[in-house]
């Protein structure tokens, strides 16, 4: 089942996390942006209250949280509930997917990740965004995810982790960003995005299909 409770509990603490840690939230932006499609249908599984879809000109999203939902559905996103292991739209039907912090919260991950390959056209691409376990940030995460409202029951993952099952999946050409290189409570400005990962906090994988 989508762990959905305190998303949709904490809606307004998932908020200012954004408001509070803004640097952080625009590395993560751009680093997205650097290897997102510049045309094309899109959509994001698993779009929370829509705070990367709406600036990156994503159109449509999936959210399982009724309260997140609602929120992105402000934001101008066309929302569809639903999970990821289990999408309901068409073979083939859109030019790209995105997930942004949302494969640790998955019971699935593989399913999920065979899921949006059968939404994407030919050549279509999947953009995923999330915290390396094996950073510093990651393995803070991690130590204390007991004590975390939205955390306590997600899973980590290295960046090794999820290129092994994106190649498992049939996902090719594969292209890595990273960004986030010091505790995020600390960045006093927007910090650059780099190729590869094992630097950076977040990470951003994009595969072919």
């Amino acid at each position: 089942m989508p762990k959905v409770e305190p998303f949709d509990r904490y809606t307004n603490r998932y908020e200012e996390w954004f408001d509070k840690h803004s640097f952080a939230y625009q590395c993560e932006l751009q680093a997205v942006k650097e290897l997102l499609p510049e045309a094309g249908m899109g959509i994001e599984i698993g779009v929370g209250t829509g705070r990367f879809a709406a600036p990156l000109g994503i159109e449509f999203g999936l959210e399982p949280s009724l309260k997140m939902g609602q929120i992105a559905v402000e934001r101008g996103i066309h929302v569809v509930a639903g999970q990821a292991e289990r999408l309901p739209f068409r073979t083939s039907e859109f030019d790209f997917a995105v997930m942004v912090t949302t494969i640790c919260f998955l019971d699935n991950v593989e399913s999920a990740l065979r899921e949006a390959y059968r939404v994407l056209k030919p050549d279509g691409s999947l953009l995923i965004g999330f915290v390396d376990s094996h950073s510093s940030l990651g393995e803070k995460y991690q130590k204390n995810k007991a004590k975390n409202s939205f955390y306590r029951e997600a899973t980590f993952y290295t960046a090794e982790q999820i290129t092994s099952l994106l190649i498992r999946v049939g996902y090719r050409d594969l292209d890595f960003r990273q960004t986030i290189f010091q505790a995020s409570e600390e960045l006093r400005a927007v910090e650059p995005v780099k190729e590869g990962f094992g630097l950076g906090a977040f990470v951003v994988i994009r595969g072919n299909k």
